[in-house]
């Protein structure tokens, strides 16, 4: 009974999205589990039904997959997890609901830094971690990670959580490239210079700029193409002319980039269809649907960027694997505390 009651608590969130599916467990369908919006998947999902002929159902899930899967166990009928940020692939390995899959196809099209060394997961496409700075009020062009600890920028700097998973990652990563103890000085220094405390998502950063309550904040790529394209709320259009992308450390080891990535489940009932689905996610054509829906970068070398993404500016990416930042993430969320980020 647990089980059960654990499945539709975790199902009454969930909203499906199909491509002419007959049935679940069918031998011509592939069943997918997502983090990401429908609208953001469709045109994957219907690309690939017209190309293989498998079928395809989507379970949109905002938050609660891991729990889900292992409230379900070997009766899940999850064949594909699609989620995003490199916290939650390796959380899910850790939670034990995938499994490995070796495929030449797929080691080809995704570089090595952007996979589980086990096959447990695999990155689809990239956002790094940048900064929006104020077109009025900030000159310079170039800047690293490290200069955010500086006294100029007293004052002068937003972000959200220091607890979200975006800026755990980012921080994770400070630790891998300049050591724990230089990173948690770094981190206080940094604290010390915000304008406000940390607050709202990253669009309410570049906000808190074109209002003029900081002049620089930390923020992910992706959302300039979501508030530049913005109809709904046409404001945002106007935050996002006010900034310009500086992307840290583009002259040394690179920016900080995190993924959006795809995982086989552990008991999919189609083991053959969901390695047909993840072959073709990895390609360049799926790779390129994927990330113009999303305003993120291809991983696939030689795929075609979307002109917005393009226009964000020329990205390097730091070459750390994602595997070993993710190793750092408890240290790093433990520092957040530690240095009071949030208060």
């Amino acid at each position: 009974m647990t089980n059960i009651k654990q499945i539709l608590t975790a199902g009454i969130s969930a909203l499906i999205i199909s491509v002419s599916i007959p049935s679940a467990f069918a031998s011509d369908t592939v069943n997918i589990y997502s983090y990401r919006q429908p609208e953001l998947i469709a045109p994957l999902l219907e690309a690939f039904t017209n190309e293989t002929g498998i079928e395809v159902k989507a379970l949109y899930l905002g938050k609660g997959v891991l729990e889900r899967i292992k409230a379900e166990g070997k009766n899940s009928p999850a064949d594909v997890i699609l989620t995003l940020d490199i916290s939650r692939l390796v959380g899910l390995k850790e939670g034990g609901v995938t499994q490995s899959v070796v495929n030449t196809k797929i080691d080809a099209n995704i570089p090595s830094q952007y996979r589980d060394s086990e096959g447990n997961w695999f990155g689809l496409t990239t956002r790094a971690r940048v900064v929006f700075a104020s077109r009025e009020r900030v000159e310079q062009n170039i800047i690293t990670y490290e200069e955010l600890a500086e006294e100029k920028w007293k004052g002068r700097i937003c972000t959200r959580s220091g607890q979200n998973a975006y800026n755990i990652a980012l921080i994770a990563s400070m630790i891998a490239n300049i050591g724990e103890e230089e990173t948690k000085t770094w981190l206080r220094k940094v604290k010390a210079n915000l304008a406000r405390s940390p607050a709202g998502n990253d669009r309410a950063q570049v906000k808190a700029v074109y209002s003029g309550e900081c002049d620089i904040a930390i923020g992910n790529t992706y959302y300039a193409g979501k508030m530049r394209t913005n109809e709904e709320n046409p404001e945002q259009k106007e935050w996002e002319a006010s900034v310009k992308i500086l992307f840290p450390n583009s002259e040394g080891r690179g920016t900080h980039v995190n993924l959006s990535g795809m995982a086989m489940a552990k008991y999919a009932p189609n083991p053959k269809n969901a390695l047909a689905l993840m072959e073709f996610l990895s390609s360049a054509k799926a790779q390129e649907i994927y990330a113009e829906q999303v305003y993120e970068y291809p991983i696939k070398a030689g795929t075609k960027i979307s002109p917005i993404v393009e226009s964000f500016g020329k990205i390097k990416p730091d070459n750390l694997a994602l595997e070993e930042i993710a190793k750092n993430a408890a240290i790093a969320s433990r520092m957040v505390d530690e240095v009071g980020f949030d208060n």
